[in-house]
């Protein structure tokens, strides 16, 4: 049985795709032309705006994001610029706001929080400025607070379990084995004391 397709007969047995004169099948989707700098620049510019709506972001972040959209880099270090000269990126106040963000809902360390601008691409001496008011005194009693919180949910542990736990919390969040082990010992005095009142 013949079907028409645009007024020809085709065979119901025939394959229904197209075929290229040289015998291939015909490609259905055309290939994409070269952007002119204009609308390079132009999408540069959009997907910049999308990224920092969406959240903060460091340049070298937007510099990958670019280059994974196929942006020349000419270009893209140009509309990198223009967005840092008028404040549009700002890596210092990214720093800071990541170091804030950390230390008062996540209370990592601040060996974890300069890994995490590290990996971000911040430049060394912008982490050094973000990060210089972390202090030992600091670390230790963000650890202890810590330790306080978590202290309830391992409390029906043996010792030794419940150490380890806790010192392994603690330490995936950076501190040191010294503010670590400070820090359990000043939350089971705490819990202790509350047992006693």
């Amino acid at each position: 049985m013949a079907f028409k397709r645009r007024g020809r007969p085709v065979d119901s047995n025939s394959s229904s795709i197209d075929e290229d004169s040289a015998g291939g099948p015909r490609s259905s989707t055309r290939e994409r032309k070269p952007l002119t700098p204009e609308k390079a620049e132009q999408r540069a510019r959009n997907v910049l705006l999308h990224q920092l709506a969406r959240g903060a972001k460091s340049k070298h972040q937007l510099r990958k994001i670019l280059e994974q959209r196929e942006i020349p880099s000419e270009i893209a270090e140009l509309v990198l610029e223009r967005f840092d000269d008028v404040g549009l990126i700002d890596d210092q106040a990214f720093a800071e706001t990541i170091v804030n963000s950390r230390l008062n809902f996540k209370g990592l360390a601040k060996s974890s929080i300069k890994r995490e601008l590290v990996e971000k691409g911040v430049d060394a001496f912008i982490i050094e400025s973000a990060t210089n008011d972390i202090t030992a005194d600091t670390e230790l009693d963000l650890a202890k607070n810590l330790a306080i919180k978590r202290y309830r949910q391992v409390a029906h542990l043996e010792r030794v379990a419940r150490d380890r736990r806790l010192a392994g919390y603690l330490g995936r969040k950076g501190y040191s084995s010294n503010i670590v082990f400070a820090a359990i010992r000043h939350a089971q005095n705490a819990y202790d004391q509350s047992l006693d009142s």
